[in-house]
C-alpha cells in the first residue's frame, strides 16, 4: 500500500488524540469515521478535512482506501467493530482496555488470527523514552535481582466527568454518561485509568501470579464501580510490587512507577526521571538523567482532566503498527499483551470482591457479585 488509510469508529474525546497523531505519520491518512450516533460523525468528519463521515460501519469497512481501523468507543463495546473491522479484513487499533472481559477480548483475538489481520491495543506509555530507558536497564541486568515493583494512579475524576450530560432543566443530578458502569466501562479506576500502569508494570517486572487486592468506592456518587483501591502483586520472578489506583484524589497527581532491585533503583513520574542509581554507574547514566530529568511535562498526563494528554505516545505506536504491517513483523505490542493486562485487573477485581487472594493465569471471568 502506497498510502495507509486509517478510520476511526466512535468520535468521541479520544478520537481527536488518534486523528492528531495519524495526521504527523508519514505516508498515512485520516479517511473515514463512523458513530453510533451519525451528528457525531459528521461533526468529526467537518473537523478534519478530507474524512468522509459513514453512517453505516459495514459502508466504511468496504472503502478500499481503508486499510486499518480504530476503535474509540465505549470500552464495553470494542469487540463488535473490532471483529466486524477484522472480517473485513483490515487491520485493528484498539484503545484500552482491550475489551472489559476475557471472553470479549478472545473474540477480538480469534477474528484478527482467522482473517490474518494485525492487532494492536493501545498502550502508549510504553513508548516513552523515560520507560524505553527502564526497561533497557532491566533487561541490561543492572537492578541485579528485582525485588519490588510500584506503580501509583492517583487522579481525580468530577462527578460531572461520570454523571455525563445533564438534561435541560434537570435540579437534581442524574447519571447520563457510561462511565462508571460495569457493562461500558468494566470497571473503574483500575479498568479504565490505571490499566495503562498495570501493563507498564508487568512488561518491566514480569508475569503476575498472585493479586491481593482492596477496592472501594469513597469519592463518588452514581457509580458501580471503585474510585480508588490497592492491590498488592506477587511475580513469577519471585518480586513483589503494588498497584494503587484511583479517581478519588483531588487535585489529581503525576502518575509514578518505581522499580527496585538488589544493585539499583530508579523512579519514573509521567515521563521524567526523579531517580537513577545503580551500583555500577555507566556513562550512559549521565546522558538519561540530564534528557529525562527536571523536563517540562506536556500537560497533566490526565491526571485531573481526562483531555490533559499528548497525542505523542498514540503517534509512537501507531507508527510502530504501520510499520510491523508494511514489513510483516509483530508490533511491539501485540493482542495477547493487551488481553494479559485485563486479566490482571480482573483478578484485582476477583480478589476484591471475595476477600482472597487470587492466583492467574485465571481460568474464566469472575463473577461481580449481586
Amino acid at each position: 500500500m502506497s498510502q495507509v488509510g486509517f478510520g476511526i469508529v466512535g468520535c468521541g474525546m479520544i478520537a481527536n488524540f488518534h486523528a492528531e497523531a495519524i495526521k504527523r505519520i508519514k505516508g498515512t491518512r485520516l479517511v473515514a469515521c463512523f458513530d453510533n450516533i451519525p451528528a457525531s460523525a459528521d461533526a468529526f468528519a467537518a473537523a478534519n478535512p478530507g474524512v468522509t463521515a459513514y453512517h453505516d460501519l459495514d459502508k466504511m469497512l468496504a472503502d478500499p482506501n481503508l486499510h486499518i481501523v480504530t476503535i474509540c468507543t465505549p470500552s464495553g463495546a470494542h469487540m463488535e467493530p473490532a471483529v466486524k473491522a477484522a472480517q473485513a479484513k483490515k487491520h485493528v487499533v484498539v484503545e484500552k482496555p482491550m475489551e472489559i472481559t476475557l471472553k470479549r477480548c478472545d473474540a477480538i483475538l480469534d477474528a484478527c488470527r482467522k482473517n490474518g489481520v494485525m492487532l494492536c491495543p493501545i498502550f502508549q506509555s510504553r513508548f516513552s523514552p523515560a520507560n524505553i530507558a527502564l526497561k533497557e536497564a532491566i533487561t541490561d541486568g543492572r537492578f541485579g535481582k528485582l525485588v519490588l515493583g510500584d506503580t501509583f494512579v492517583k487522579w481525580w475524576r468530577t462527578q460531572q466527568y461520570y454523571d455525563g450530560p445533564q438534561p435541560k432543566g434537570t435540579k437534581k443530578p442524574v447519571k447520563t454518561g457510561w462511565r462508571g458502569t460495569w457493562n461500558l466501562d468494566g470497571g473503574g479506576a483500575y479498568m479504565n485509568q490505571a490499566i495503562h500502569n498495570v501493563d507498564l508494570l508487568y512488561w518491566l517486572m514480569g508475569d503476575v501470579v498472585e493479586v491481593n487486592a482492596v477496592t472501594a468506592t469513597l469519592a463518588h456518587e452514581r457509580i458501580e464501580v471503585e474510585d480508588i483501591g490497592v492491590a498488592a502483586i506477587k511475580f513469577k520472578n519471585g518480586a513483589v510490587g503494588t498497584i494503587t489506583a484511583s479517581t478519588a484524589i483531588w487535585p489529581g497527581l503525576l502518575k509514578k512507577t518505581e522499580i527496585h532491585g538488589t544493585t539499583g533503583s530508579a523512579v519514573v513520574e509521567q515521563d521524567e526521571v526523579l531517580l537513577w542509581q545503580f551500583e555500577k554507574p555507566k556513562p550512559k547514566d549521565r546522558a538519561i538523567v540530564d534528557k529525562l530529568m527536571n523536563i517540562e511535562e506536556e500537560g497533566s498526563g490526565g491526571a485531573g482532566d481526562p483531555k490533559a494528554i499528548s497525542y505523542v505516545g498514540h503517534m509512537e505506536q501507531l507508527k510502530d503498527f504501520v510499520k510491523a504491517i508494511q514489513l510483516g513483523k509483530k508490533p511491539r505490542i501485540t493482542g495477547d499483551e493487551g488481553r494479559k493486562a485485563v486479566e490482571i485487573v480482573l483478578a484485582i477485581y476477583q480478589s476484591a470482591w471475595t476477600g482472597k487472594r487470587v492466583t492467574l493465569p485465571l481460568e474464566k471471568d469472575p463473577k461481580r457479585p449481586a
